[in-house]
């Protein structure tokens, strides 16, 4: 785990860094939904200056709202690094990379240009309102997906090569039997055929004319039809694991053996057993005592 920022001084820089980097307070919080409304704004004009009509009737004023935006950006990002203790670690973290790239864009324009479009890149710095909004537990929630993932690596790039090793078979024969006026004119265009075909998209820029080519085509949709839920399957599969590893304990009952219990379960579900065999049973202890619980 990351060790957390500190201000890299008393006084004002204190101060600053409680409105800049954190948001439990009405001022901090203002500042950072202030932020976040920036920053949709900016990406909003961003996105009007590309439409042809807009661009010509407001361009200047697009061009100034963006170099605004910019500046004040930048401001904010020097800011950041003056108040903390260690700025560099900040440039190297998440935000601080996201930040950089963020104005990076507009002052790009000034020797490439054009490059201000990519300013659209700086609306994933409204991740920040995970932290306003306290919404880091979803965070928690984002870890079993991507853990999900990682152990259904193997099964779908089994599933991947074996779905590539179908699509070059049917490309392949394909090309042997459909002339070259239709298209298939090389195997790697007879696999991109393939793909198409075998993902249900069918662009129709290429099809087969002759009767067999076309069976094959059949097949190949059917194919598709019938594999495309097997990825889905091993991840969900894999996602249902992860959320019982997260929840539930492996730990036998003592009294029946049961062993599917909520890890913050005190007493069996199936036949009420205290399951900490370290400690005894409170209620026992109680009941020995004659004393009532408090």
């Amino acid at each position: 785990m990351s060790e957390p920022f500190r201000p890299g001084g008393d006084g004002i820089r204190t101060r600053l860094f409680q409105i800049i980097f954190e948001s439990d307070t009405p001022l901090a919080k203002g500042f950072d939904i202030a932020l976040i409304v920036m920053i949709l704004t900016s990406v909003l004009v961003v996105m009007l200056d590309t439409v042809d009509h807009l661009s010509a009737a407001y361009g200047e004023w697009f061009y100034w709202l963006e170099w605004g935006f910019t500046i004040a950006f930048t401001i904010e990002l020097l800011v950041r690094l003056y108040i903390l203790d260690k700025p560099l670690r900040y440039l190297r973290s998440f935000y601080g990379v996201i930040d950089v790239v963020a104005i990076l864009p507009t002052w790009l324009m000034l020797v490439i240009p054009g490059a201000q479009t990519l300013a659209i890149v700086r609306l994933l710095r409204v991740l920040r309102i995970f932290r306003v909004l306290r919404l880091m537990q979803f965070v928690g929630e984002g870890r079993l997906l991507v853990e999900a993932l990682q152990r259904s690596l193997r099964q779908i790039f089994l599933f991947l090569f074996t779905v590539f090793l179908l699509v070059t078979l049917f490309a392949s024969l394909v090309y042997v039997i459909e002339p070259i006026e239709a298209g298939f004119t090389s195997i790697p265009k007879a696999i991109y055929w393939a793909i198409v075909t075998l993902t249900t998209v069918g662009y129709g820029d290429i099809v087969p004319v002759t009767p067999v080519g076309q069976a094959i085509s059949v097949m190949v949709m059917l194919i598709g039809y019938s594999i495309i839920a097997i990825p889905t399957g091993v991840f969900s599969a894999e996602v249902i694991r992860s959320i019982r590893a997260d929840r539930y304990s492996d730990q036998a009952c003592p009294g029946c053996g049961h062993d599917r219990h909520e890890k913050r379960a005190l007493y069996c579900l199936k036949c009420g057993t205290w399951l900490d065999e370290e400690t005894p049973d409170p209620h026992l202890a109680e009941h020995a005592s004659g004393k009532p619980s408090k």
